[in-house]
């Protein structure tokens, strides 16, 4: 498929009394378009968060990505430093699930605002902390598919505390594919095994790929970590799975 040429810009997403920034990025073509969440890393949603967002929109999607440190840090936008890790984990660690899921649940209300979106169901992409997030997230009703990449504490934890997001999985109601790193010392062997058991258990869609040589964000060609060959493999993965589950589907 030919890249589509899009549009992009700056949007507020109401949450009751809560505005969440966000970046929309959506194709000239009127459509209409399915829509696609975009989920942050640490770092806010930053020039490779948009940059995701527009090769979304170009594949055909609407996609937004919503700050999701909103509540904590309005305009927070960050690089790859150590200061900027650091700033980025202190935001993390003050986040909620119940809090995140009603912000996404937010942005897919405001997608089904834009006058050319498809309806029948939403992707979600997320990185870092945001492959951690959109797990969560799967489990809302209108979530047909989601791609997880690299979300560290998916087994053993989850944002605000409480019994960890692994233990939602039975809710989950899509198809969901997970990608890690095999050199990612966040996320250990045997934690994968066991969110691949907990799919298989509760006999979730999914697919989970593995990547030997990967460490701990290599989808992001900002950082040290990039691996073009894992990342040009792992972007084939996701482009097929939003066309089956949501393209074709039609």
């Amino acid at each position: 498929m030919a890249e589509l040429t899009i549009h992009s810009t700056s949007v507020q997403v109401p949450n009751g009394d809560l505005l969440i920034d966000a970046y929309l990025a959506e194709p000239t073509t009127p459509g209409p378009h399915q829509g696609i969440v975009v989920v942050q890393e640490i770092f806010g949603v930053n020039e490779h968060i948009r940059d995701i967002t527009d090769r979304m929109a170009k594949q055909g999607y609407i996609a937004i990505a919503p700050a999701i440190y909103q509540r904590l840090a309005p305009g927070f936008e960050a690089g790859y430093t150590p200061e900027d890790i650091t700033i980025g984990r202190e935001y993390k660690v003050q986040t909620k699930a119940d809090e995140l899921l009603s912000d996404i649940q937010a942005t897919l209300d405001y997608l089904k605002t834009r006058p050319n979106l498809k309806s029948g169901g939403f992707g979600a992409i997320g990185f870092c902390f945001g492959g951690h997030v959109v797990y969560l997230t799967a489990i809302l009703d209108e979530i047909k598919a989601t791609a997880s990449f690299y979300g560290a504490g998916i087994a053993t934890l989850t944002p605000g505390g409480g019994e960890p997001t692994m233990t939602r999985t039975p809710e989950i109601k899509g198809t969901l594919y997970c990608f890690f790193g095999n050199e990612d010392a966040s996320i250990p062997a045997s934690e994968v095994e066991q969110i691949e058991a907990a799919l298989r258990e509760a006999q979730v869609s999914h697919q989970i790929f593995r990547y030997d040589g990967a460490d701990h964000g290599f989808f992001c060609d900002r950082r040290a970590s990039y691996n073009a060959e894992a990342a040009t493999d792992a972007w084939a993965k996701v482009k097929d799975l939003f066309h089956a589950q949501l393209q074709a589907s039609e």
